[in-house]
């Protein structure tokens, strides 16, 4: 009886639709990870790049469509296919997670692009500023007191980091901080006084698509100290998704983290042991 209901099952044709929600995600996936490239490393302008990717979304969302049409008929009709719709959904959901995830902070995080520890007198771009200039490409001038508004509200945490140390001090310990990064270093100039400021402009890329954000930092001398300010804007869209605010936080942290280390008290040396007479000694 059970050969009988296998061989009839195995009669049964497969669902053409099934088929075609395979092909669809394996198209999509190969699509993907090609354009991701071609993002990635700038093998096309980026306005026809992004549509590349888009369009690779596009299919995995398709082949999810016609997966569920293969499923509806596969129920009304007991035709075969249910392993190639199954590979499919699989393989269309690795494609749109990491997407998915970017839509809900769209959702969650304010619409800025532009995050700086000091909004009424900003670290400047302008080694930066020429790449910043292209078609598509956002402005190198500040956001404005919108943004700021609106990245107080949500990110309260990012503030300029005041040092204890010299500001040549705190222009070299950031600069290795940059550096240890690898963000490529465009500009460095260290302070000198009585009047410059030290500043750095890099460059850093997000971790999937490697889209530019740029960093400028900013070094003046506060008194025997120092005052450390940041700028993160990415080059592209009007919305980091919290990009450039993390970012920043990872830094002041480390900047902070790097002038406590600086300024412990050295630990104290253990006394050294006293020596004493024992009594009824032999004595010479």
């Amino acid at each position: 009886m059970a050969r009988r209901f296998a061989r009839a099952y195995q009669s049964e044709p497969i669902s053409p639709l099934a088929a075609w929600a395979r092909r669809l995600a394996v198209f999509a996936l190969v699509a993907t990870l090609v354009s991701v490239a071609i993002v990635r490393f700038g093998f096309l302008e980026f306005k026809p790049a992004m549509a590349t990717l888009f369009g690779a979304l596009s299919a995995a969302g398709l082949s999810i469509l016609v997966a569920l049409l293969a499923f509806v008929a596969i129920w009304r009709n007991g035709s075969r296919g249910m392993g190639r719709i199954f590979l499919a959904l699989v393989l269309d959901a690795l494609i749109l997670a990491y997407p998915a995830y970017l839509a809900y902070k769209y959702k969650t995080l304010p619409p800025i692009s532009d995050i700086t520890t000091d909004p009424i007198n900003p670290p400047r771009y302008e080694a930066l500023a020429r790449l910043r200039s292209g078609d598509g490409t956002n402005p190198a001038a500040y956001a404005g007191l919108y943004s700021a508004e609106l990245q107080h509200t949500a990110y309260p945490n990012i503030e300029p980091v005041v040092l204890d140390m010299p500001a040549a001090r705190a222009y070299e310990t950031t600069l290795n901080l940059v550096k240890r990064r690898k963000w490529r270093i465009v500009d460095e100039r260290p302070p000198q006084p009585p009047r410059r400021d030290g500043k750095i402009e890099a460059v850093a890329y997000t971790p999937v698509m490697g889209f530019s954000e740029d960093i400028v930092v900013r070094v003046t001398a506060d008194g025997e100290g120092s005052r450390v300010d940041l700028r993160s804007a990415s080059r592209y869209f009007a919305h980091d998704l919290g990009s450039n605010a993390s970012r920043l936080a990872k830094l002041i942290d480390d900047i902070n983290e790097a002038d406590d280390d600086l300024n412990k008290p050295a630990p104290k040396q253990p006394a050294a042991p006293k020596l004493h007479q024992v009594k009824g000694a032999a004595k010479r």
